[in-house]
């Protein structure tokens, strides 16, 4: 901490969804805040010190040794796992700790099976580049989990278990959410009619605020809480029917839910994960044992205000543009119209 115990944080990103409602979680408690992005894809958070660079050229990189000391740095943006243990060592000096953003897609079951954090993690050397590994297969291991895994073991590496937590979130919604999962479902509802719900009402799901989880990461520093945390919310609490229901509540929409069950959906063609969002078959996708992150601090505010709170983010600052993944969303009405003929609606 500085001389007046003031929390003096370096962020590594920090102006989009997660990194930016972690940095603005941090400016919020009056902690020192400097971010390092190459200030591309959104306005710096008001408060922080801004410093331009790109993690993958050395030059900048470099000068964050000079910047003075940390009491940690939470790294957004890892993806390359060489790339973070050169971020890493060269930080090790002047961070007293080390945060990480990781995923729940680097177990090797995801999604197939129920996960905690002592399930198989892929394997990837932490002097990995951006080819490493095969191809992504359908509904099995992705390179990018598997270069996330290899990120986790790259500041492993530098800073140790002691010095360092990993975060590996399940599925994150709230305001900012460019992928548009959730805007999906709010834009679609709020639209009315009769509206295809993929699967069973009372399958429950665990999405987590994303400010739950911003909030989780700045605990890990201040309780100085270290090792790896599957981040979701409590399981057996919440519905997709409950999720869909608020969507209609904050929407004021007239819509009528038409419960379509797996199997006439997988039938039918229907993308799972992109299609309908957040509707996925596997026994493993909503089974994200998060009970380590629980015990150490993480809480979790009720769906229905994410909900609300992510309508009134789309209302009022609609995003100017979608993430390169927000265009695979969602049925088109051709598509939704032949599953509701055949339910006569």
């Amino acid at each position: 901490m500085t001389d007046n115990g003031q929390v003096r944080i370096l962020v590594l990103g920090g102006t989009q969804f997660l990194g930016r409602a972690i940095v603005q979680a941090a400016v919020n408690r009056r902690w020192e805040v400097v971010t390092f992005n190459r200030g591309q894809a959104a306005p710096d958070v008001s408060g922080v010190t801004a410093v331009r660079g790109d993690r993958n050229v050395g030059a900048d990189t470099a000068r964050l040794a000079r910047l003075g000391e940390f009491d940690a740095v939470i790294d957004c943006t890892a993806f390359v796992p060489v790339n973070t243990l050169g971020i890493a060592r060269l930080l090790e000096p002047v961070c007293q700790r080390y945060v990480l953003v990781s995923t729940v897609s680097i177990y090797a079951d995801w999604p197939v099976r129920p996960l905690t954090e002592a399930s198989p993690r892929l394997d990837c050397p932490p002097d990995a580049g951006p080819g490493y590994g095969p191809d992504d297969v359908e509904d099995g291991p992705t390179r990018y989990g598997r270069l996330k895994a290899g990120c986790e073991v790259a500041v492993e590496e530098a800073f140790g278990l002691g010095r360092s937590a990993v975060l590996r979130p399940g599925v994150v919604l709230g305001p900012g959410e460019y992928v548009g999962r959730l805007p999906w479902w709010l834009s679609r509802i709020q639209a009315g009619g009769a509206v295809v719900a993929p699967g069973a009402p009372g399958r429950f799901i665990q999405p987590v605020d994303v400010r739950d989880v911003a909030d989780f990461a700045l605990h890990t520093i201040r309780a100085e809480v270290s090792g790896a945390f599957n981040v979701a919310a409590p399981s057996g609490t919440v519905t997709f029917a409950q999720l869909l229901e608020a969507c209609r509540d904050v929407t004021g929409s007239d819509a009528r839910l038409v419960w379509v069950d797996d199997e006439e959906l997988v039938a039918a063609g229907v993308r799972q994960w992109s299609e309908l969002p957040l509707w996925r078959t596997h026994e493993g996708v909503w089974q994200l044992d998060a009970a380590r992150a629980l015990g150490s601090g993480l809480t979790c505010r009720p769906v229905q205000h994410t909900v609300h709170d992510t309508w009134q983010w789309m209302r009022d600052a609609p995003p100017t543009a979608g993430h390169e993944r927000s265009a695979e969303l969602g049925l088109t009405r051709a598509h939704e119209q032949q599953l509701l003929a055949r339910h006569r609606l």
